[in-house]
């Protein structure tokens, strides 16, 4: 392997905590999906919501354990896009599936913008416009990624101030919760063991945010003792808080008003709670979680394009042709963002963002397989993170296919392009 590939990133070590590390993973998995897809999971799931939560976190956990073997074994601002390169080899596979996950990256920060918006206008009676609506969007992208060029550090500050007053006031709000809800007249209803599944893969880019983390491996004083407890840590505590608050809204609610609520059920559990001012925390709430994944996904997506940079031969299109430095990696991400999250709906980018996460953790732990002595990861558990992966991708896609088939055919579109346009520009006569 050549040693350029390992060259280390412009990041200085120390630059980010443990506790910095770990609130820039809760940020990243905390954000639109639990705001903002409960009412879709809920169609699918029914009332068995917190399962689905529940095996999401179980599925997650094996793709946890393979990144954060390669991320203690190879850190570096590129994250998991450093991963495929040393797993494949510089070339069109690496390449390809770099490119793709890049574009996942941005679909992801798409839907966390999106749920931004779904919860200001929400905050607001929702009477704005669509025109103030998408000023909404643009704005929090751009702000987003202005944070980020100011550095690592001042990200994980961001993150920690948000990601603390999130999680207090979601547990305030699951204790309210529970307290009121009337547990003997409560009865679980709908879903099936493949609603489940389907709900299961919906709900699964809640937990991506454990990728992030990877990216600030190189800004860490001890990445081999840092890195997976960071990552473990940030996934056990979003897991309890998702069981927490899903629990909350499926005792306050009826099955027929989270679906109907949809977007912003939260919002409106809380109002059952504690009325108006309920209604006005969580909506805060939820515009601070939304914001902060919004800055921890964009955080990655430009590392990734800036590491990619700095090693031209992970991808030719990344590397030489669009992304040059931190700069212009945040300008072109920053763009995409926008453009995803002006065209999608907030369910349908929610789905796609999902089907491309559970593809890109699938692939990178295949090729974990093929350097696992190198890093020491167990098999046996890299085989079980690609069946789970690939069982509720399958389920997903399925349902996405009947549901939302132009999702489908974005996300289709997506990865055969990743690899087409990488191929092209690979095959293509290098200029001297």
């Amino acid at each position: 392997m050549d040693s350029n590939l390992l060259k280390k990133p412009a990041q200085n070590a120390g630059d980010i905590s443990l506790f910095s590390a770990t609130a820039l993973g809760i940020g990243g998995m905390m954000g639109a999906g639990l705001y903002s897809l409960l009412g879709l999971a809920s169609v699918h799931a029914g009332t068995h919501v917190p399962l689905a939560f529940f095996i999401g976190a179980i599925a997650a956990s094996f793709s946890v354990y393979s990144y954060a073997k390669l991320g203690a074994a190879f850190p570096s601002s590129g994250g998991a896009a450093t991963f495929t390169v040393m797993s494949f080899g510089p070339g069109v596979i690496s390449g390809g599936l770099n490119l793709f996950q890049y574009i996942a990256y941005l679909i992801a920060a798409a839907l966390y913008a999106a749920g931004f918006v779904e919860y200001t206008n929400t905050l607001f009676g929702g009477d704005l416009s669509t025109v103030t609506l998408n000023l909404i969007t643009v704005a929090i992208i751009l702000v987003c990624s202005f944070i980020n060029l100011l550095g690592p550090s001042l990200v994980g500050r961001a993150e920690t101030v948000a990601i603390a007053l999130v999680v207090i006031s979601l547990l305030v709000f699951s204790a309210m919760g529970f307290h009121q809800a009337d547990l003997k007249t409560f009865s679980m209803s709908g879903g099936s063991a493949e609603g489940i599944a389907v709900a299961a893969g919906i709900l699964y880019i809640n937990f991506q945010g454990f990728g992030v983390v990877t990216n600030s491996s190189s800004a860490m004083k001890k990445p081999q003792k840092e890195l997976p407890l960071a990552m473990f840590s940030a996934l056990i505590l979003v897991t309890i808080a998702y069981l927490l608050v899903s629990g909350a809204v499926v005792l306050l609610m009826p099955l027929g008003s989270i679906e109907s609520h949809n977007g912003h059920v939260l919002a409106d559990a809380a109002q059952i709670v504690a009325g108006k001012l309920g209604l006005v925390i969580i909506s805060i709430s939820a515009l601070l979680a939304c914001a902060a994944a919004v800055n921890a996904t964009i955080f990655a997506a430009s590392n990734i394009a800036a590491d990619l940079a700095n090693k031209t031969e992970a991808s030719a299109v990344l590397g030489n042709r669009i992304l040059k430095n931190n700069v212009h990696a945040l300008t072109v991400s920053s763009v995409g963002v926008i453009i995803l999250a002006l065209i999608f709906p907030l369910e349908e980018v929610g789905q796609m963002a999902s089907l491309a996460f559970l593809l890109v953790y699938a692939a990178i732990t295949y090729g974990h397989i093929r350097i696992h002595l190198k890093t020491g990861a167990k098999p046996l558990i890299l085989w079980c993170a690609i069946a789970i992966n690939l069982t509720l991708f399958t389920a997903l896609f399925i349902n996405t296919l009947k549901t939302s088939p132009s999702s489908a055919i974005a996300l289709i579109i997506a990865l055969v392009s990743s690899f087409g346009i990488e191929t092209f520009f690979r095959l293509r006569p290098k200029r001297h």
